[in-house]
């Protein structure tokens, strides 16, 4: 009697058969640009709490030419993982029904881009307005 061999489904490139993980791949590949500037900034901080000298030394790095290359595609790819975020975010709401007709994917993904666009420039005015004033 001979015994069977288990059928063990192979999971290499599983990602790659299908646009919509592809998409979601890259989506999650982006967080760890997000993780990278979320380090930076407390690199800051810290340099910052450490004295002048050390944050001088932290401003003239991040003045670098290499630093602002690396900021640059940090910020690239944190708009691409904001907008995947708000391109996923009708799948993950429950639906929304105005006037007896459930509210189209484009229209939620739409409003939650503007809504964080008008949030952030408020947040910049004021930031700005603050700057001024001191």
């Amino acid at each position: 009697m001979s015994a069977r061999k288990p059928y063990i489904r192979p999971m290499t490139g599983w990602w790659r058969r299908d646009p919509f993980f592809v998409e979601y791949m890259v989506h999650e590949g982006t967080a760890f640009f997000v993780l990278a500037y979320a380090l930076e900034l407390l690199a800051g901080v810290l340099c910052l709490a450490s004295g002048e000298s050390t944050w001088n030394a932290y401003r003239a790095f991040s003045g670098s030419a290499v630093m602002l290359l690396i900021n640059f595609a940090i910020l690239l790819m944190m708009f691409y993982h904001g907008y995947t975020w708000f391109k996923i975010m009708p799948r993950t709401l429950p639906p929304i029904i105005i006037s007896g007709q459930r509210l189209n994917a484009p229209i939620i993904t739409i409003a939650g881009i503007v809504v964080a666009v008008l949030a952030s420039s408020l947040l910049l005015a004021v930031i700005y307005f603050l700057a001024r004033g001191v």
